[in-house]
C-alpha cells in the first residue's frame, strides 16, 4: 500500500490579459503539480479544473468555480501551497485569504528561482511544460 499522501490546495495564477498569458500560466501550474507530487502531495487545482468548463471572464462562472474549489479544499486540503515565480493574482490572494481564515498553513514556493529575466522564466516555462502550447490553447479556448 502507497504512503499516505498529504493533500494540498494548489495555488498559481490562471487568468492573463492575453492568450500567451493563460498559456504560460497554465504551462506554469502543471509543472507546479508535477512539483508537489514529486513532494508526496496530492494537490488539487481547482483554476485547471473547473476553466475547462467555466468562462473565467464571467463574474458568475469565476464564482462558482472558485467557491467549489474553495469548498473542496476546505474538506480535504492539509495546507495551501503557494507557487509564486509569476507573481500572486487575485485569485491566488483569494485562496491564501480563505485558507488562513480556517487555520490551515500556507506554504510559499518558487520553482525557478535563480530566473532573474522575466523572458527567461517564460521560455522556460513553456520547454519544461508537459502539455504542448497548442493544446492548452485547446482546452482552455472560451478563457482567453
Amino acid at each position: 500500500m502507497a504512503e499516505k499522501l498529504r493533500v494540498v490546495q494548489f495555488e498559481s495564477p490562471f487568468g492573463a490579459p492575453d492568450a500567451e498569458g493563460i498559456v504560460r500560466n497554465v504551462a506554469y501550474a502543471l509543472i507546479g503539480m508535477r512539483d508537489s507530487l514529486t513532494r508526496g502531495e496530492a494537490p488539487f487545482a481547482s483554476h485547471l479544473l473547473y476553466t475547462q468548463m467555466l468562462d473565467d471572464a464571467v463574474a458568475s462562472e469565476r464564482s462558482m468555480g472558485i467557491d467549489a474549489g474553495l469548498a473542496i479544499g476546505g474538506k480535504a486540503a492539509e495546507a495551501t501551497v503557494v507557487y509564486e515565480d509569476l507573481g500572486i493574482s487575485r485569485g491566488m490572494q483569494y485562496g491564501i485569504d480563505h485558507a488562513k481564515e480556517l487555520g490551515r498553513p500556507v506554504e510559499s514556493r518558487r520553482l525557478y528561482a535563480s530566473l532573474l529575466e522575466t523572458s527567461e522564466l517564460y521560455d522556460r516555462i513553456l520547454q519544461e511544460s508537459p502539455l504542448n502550447p497548442e493544446l492548452i490553447r485547446a482546452i482552455y479556448a472560451r478563457n482567453m
